[in-house]
């Protein structure tokens, strides 16, 4: 007995979500096991005795996706950015403060922004990292500059 993944999907996608999600503990690594959960079944050519099987099967494989999410690298080693900024070594306050700064600029700014101040990459060699161009990273480093301004003179202004 072989269904479709689209009919087994709606039918025990929020049962699999709530399976993942009890071993995660965390949203998106569920989600992500649910639908790993789906593709395999999906790659699979594997013939099952009924539904009952198939649910069992699904349930299964989603604990033992999940588990190994948990058991991942990447999980083992999360930490939050409060947690590594206190081991980051700050000569002053204000160094330190600037950094917090910087991790809260949108993506795109923050990376050529650390990049450039932080690594000493060149313009030439972040557009080449980052798959853009020169100009491009120009403009970023601009405004993430103008970004970063911005806060700091707004933090400056509150502290007076």
């Amino acid at each position: 007995m072989r269904l479709a993944t689209q009919v087994l999907f709606e039918k025990y996608r929020d049962n699999l979500y709530a399976v993942a999600f009890n071993v995660c503990k965390n949203p998106e690594d569920a989600e992500d096991v649910v639908q790993d959960t789906f593709i395999q079944y999906y790659s699979l050519k594997k013939e099952f005795d009924s539904e009952q099987h198939i649910r069992a099967w699904l349930i299964r494989v989603a604990v033992n996706k999940a588990k190994n999410k948990n058991r991942s690298f990447w999980r083992r080693n999360k930490m939050s950015l409060e947690d590594h900024m206190e081991t980051l070594p700050f000569e002053t306050p204000e160094s330190e403060n600037l950094f917090e700064t910087v991790m809260q600029l949108p993506d795109k700014y923050r990376t050529v922004i650390h990049l450039f101040y932080y690594e000493d990459y060149s313009v030439h060699e972040i557009s080449e990292i980052l798959k853009l161009s020169e100009s491009n990273v120009k403009v970023r480093l601009s405004r993430g500059r103008s970004l970063l301004k911005e806060k700091l003179q707004e933090e400056w202004e509150n502290d007076e």
